[in-house]
């Protein structure tokens, strides 16, 4: 007689890099409200011979379909267990199926920046897309993509556009907004870690800049300038998405303006750097040396300052004193933990000075 020992698969709470927020709380992220037009409020289908529009109306006469969706946004926080409801995109096409040889679809946003994203068809209807009008019971708020708003589970939530207006069917991928413009990556696996796409420029290119220590206005996504010694950088207004700058020398440097999400700035030396109104949202800053640096008007969506280890011990910190820069509006979109921390270290730094 033999016996099995099941295997306990179950994945952990929170892909990797993410961190939850606080309880009741979500960020706010891109645009707070539609662009003009689509009123009344319609929902149209269209491409590979289908041609229907719905009202908000006739979408609550469907079929209703309610799921708890776990929110993982790609700036590296996350809210669990969140309830949509609304229209099944399977449930959907039934009332107004496409013609066949459709392998992709794309849903676009009633945006001034004209957002859409795209998903295989196949995946879509896998996911359980959800055409989602309802939120916690409540109408879904206009900040978050009220009256409508694609729900995918299980990818990063840029999937998810706000304010949907259309559904367009396609024989042929068609990257979004967030693909096409910021290099996010079309398969958006927030447990592959599916953040951002190949990095943008060669390496003899990224060489050349980085020792001219002069990035502003380039996208160098993904740019890997770790270790080194960049004091003094200019890089205002650079798009450093995902860049590696872990144990960089970067004191003094200016990166006012630039879109700094996702970097890694792990033990970095910003000393007396400009960080005013720099994007670092999922930025990781634990043991990074902030002192005298200025991130007046930065974002800090989801980025973090500490670590710890399995005893709950904080082994990397952020160096934050009085001289750092840092007011504490801006800390209200951090996780608990991080705020903490950060809170810490200013009290302390105050009550010594």
């Amino acid at each position: 007689m033999s016996t099995s020992q099941q295997t306990d698969r179950r994945p952990p709470p929170l892909p990797p890099g993410q961190q939850l927020v606080a309880a009741g709380k979500w960020p706010l992220i891109g645009e707070r409200e539609p662009a003009a037009g689509n009123q009344p409020w319609q929902l149209t289908l269209s491409g590979a011979g289908c041609q229907a529009r719905f009202s908000l109306a006739e979408l609550h006469e469907m079929k209703q379909t309610t799921l708890s969706v776990d929110i993982h946004c790609v700036t590296r926080w996350s809210k669990l267990a969140v309830e949509f409801t609304g229209v099944l995109l399977e449930d959907l096409i039934g009332h107004a199926p496409p013609a066949e040889g459709v392998e992709f679809v794309s849903f676009v946003a009633q945006s001034d920046r004209n957002h859409s994203t795209s998903l295989s068809l196949a995946e879509a209807m896998e996911q359980k897309t959800l055409i989602a009008h309802t939120c916690q019971g409540q109408p879904l708020p206009t900040e978050h993509g009220g009256p409508l708003r694609n729900i995918v589970p299980g990818k990063y939530f840029y999937k998810s556009v706000k304010w949907l207006k259309a559904i367009d069917f396609l024989t042929e991928d068609r990257l979004g907004f967030w693909e096409a413009e910021s290099g996010y990556h079309n398969g958006a696996d927030p447990w592959r870690e599916e953040r951002y796409m190949a990095p943008t420029i060669d390496r003899r290119t990224a060489a050349r800049l980085i020792a001219d220590r002069n990035f502003s206005g380039h996208d160098l996504r993904s740019l890997d300038a770790s270790g080194r010694d960049l004091s003094g950088l200019s890089a205002r207004g650079a798009a450093l998405r995902n860049a590696n700058f872990n144990e960089t020398d970067l004191s003094g440097a200016d990166l006012s303006a630039a879109n700094m999400s996702n970097s890694h700035l792990r033990q970095t030396n910003l000393r007396s750097a400009q960080l005013v109104g720099t994007d670092l949202e999922g930025a990781n800053l634990a043991g990074a040396d902030l002192r005298g640096a200025d991130l007046t008007d930065s974002s800090l969506i989801g980025s973090s300052f500490c670590q710890w280890d399995e005893q709950g011990k904080v082994v990397q910190g952020a160096c934050i004193d009085a001289t750092t820069i840092l007011p504490r509006s801006l800390l209200e979109p951090l996780t608990p933990e991080q705020r903490d921390y950060v809170l810490a270290q200013l009290d302390e730094s105050a009550r010594s000075s």
